[in-house]
């Protein structure tokens, strides 16, 4: 089971606006790369979070869990969220 860490100064507005502030850096996400975020801020692993996101769309289980480690990976690449 996969956990992730979002650096606690990192914030995300309800508009999808994250501040990186040891880099001034901003970034804009949609509204599913938003609830994404969250749940991992709220430190949910990847089936949790795909069982919350499977409540509210319909797609499969195994799509959805690859979309979200490829979200993931482009959120490590940026230093927005590390794997412990």
């Amino acid at each position: 089971m996969k956990t992730f860490i979002v650096p606690e100064n990192i914030a995300i507005s309800d508009s999808g606006f994250i501040f990186l502030p040891s880099t001034g850096e901003t970034f804009t996400l949609n509204e599913l790369g938003k609830q994404i975020f969250k749940l991992l801020q709220a430190k949910k692993t990847i089936e949790e979070i795909s069982s919350e996101i499977l409540k509210e769309y319909d797609i499969d289980t195994l799509t959805l869990e690859r979309d979200i480690e490829d979200f993931i990976l482009r959120l490590k690449s940026l230093n927005l969220v590390t794997q412990v």
